[in-house]
């Protein structure tokens, strides 16, 4: 009998284990979430690309803040205008740099841990901006 309860003990632990992981979020799959052309979500969309292709590699998070950029927080990642111009995608150097336009290096750099941002991703991110760069 105390081999059955140890036994059942172990199996439920390891179930728990398995199934309490989830690995949806933020992970490697990044690049399959499609963004809707259309109110695009802070949260749900921008803030996931920020955490893993530009925080996770240590370069804007609230410590390191590479360019005095941290993009760790909305309010962190609106907080210079020059950065981010709410309404005027063209006019916002994030934009300038996932796209390497306008003399800006590419971020993230194609060398570097993680990839550049997809297609999707640089158009969800401008319609983000476009649509006012809410903290929604």
């Amino acid at each position: 009998m105390k081999n059955f309860i140890n036994i059942s003990l172990i199996f439920t632990f390891f179930s728990l284990l398995f199934f309490a992981c989830d690995d949806t979020g933020i992970n490697n799959n990044i690049d399959d979430i499609i963004i809707p052309s259309q109110n695009v979500s802070y949260a749900e969309y921008i803030q996931p690309i920020f955490n893993y292709k530009c925080t996770n590699t240590a370069c804007h998070d609230s410590e390191t803040r590479a360019g005095s950029l941290d993009l760790t927080t909305w309010a962190g990642a609106t907080s210079n205008p020059l950065i981010i111009s709410p309404g005027l995608p063209d006019n916002s150097k994030l934009i300038w740099a996932v796209e390497g336009n306008s003399g800006a290096s590419l971020m993230p750099p194609p060398y570097g841990p993680v990839t550049p941002l997809t297609d999707n991703q640089i158009e969800g991110l401008r319609t983000w901006i476009t649509e006012g760069a809410k903290a929604n």
